[in-house]
């Protein structure tokens, strides 16, 4: 039975780990965590903010995700929207997902990312 999940990998070019790092704890506000000693040979990042966990894995013939993506749900959307703009982010709204605000942005390689927020009633 699943119960969770655990992480999101996305892939990246080689060479781009300080880029990631600068985005992922810079402008998102995750924590960077140390990878085991036999996967941090194959370079990449991890990252974690509570009990999202992103994976950053390096792959040679990078091409950036552009329909597949995390969802990340957010508190205080729009002030998240303005903090990634501050340093240069798209912010792509969209109001197509009934019960939500929710944007759409990607990380410094290209990867879509999906921020959301539920509506309250």
């Amino acid at each position: 039975m699943l119960t969770a999940v655990d992480h999101v990998q996305l892939a990246a070019p080689p060479g781009s780990e300080d880029r990631l790092r600068a985005y992922y704890t810079g402008v998102l506000g995750m924590t960077e965590t140390p990878k085991p000693p036999a996967l941090a040979a194959r370079g990449g990042c991890w990252f974690e903010a509570g009990d999202v966990r992103l994976h950053l894995g390096i792959e040679r013939d990078f091409r950036p995700a552009r329909k597949a993506h995390p969802g990340l749900r957010v508190t205080g959307i729009e002030t998240y929207a303005a903090r990634l703009a501050a340093h240069g982010a798209p912010v792509t709204w969209d109001g197509l997902l009934p019960g939500h605000r929710r944007f759409y942005s990607e990380d410094p390689v290209g990867n879509r990312l999906e921020f959301l927020e539920p509506v309250r009633s």
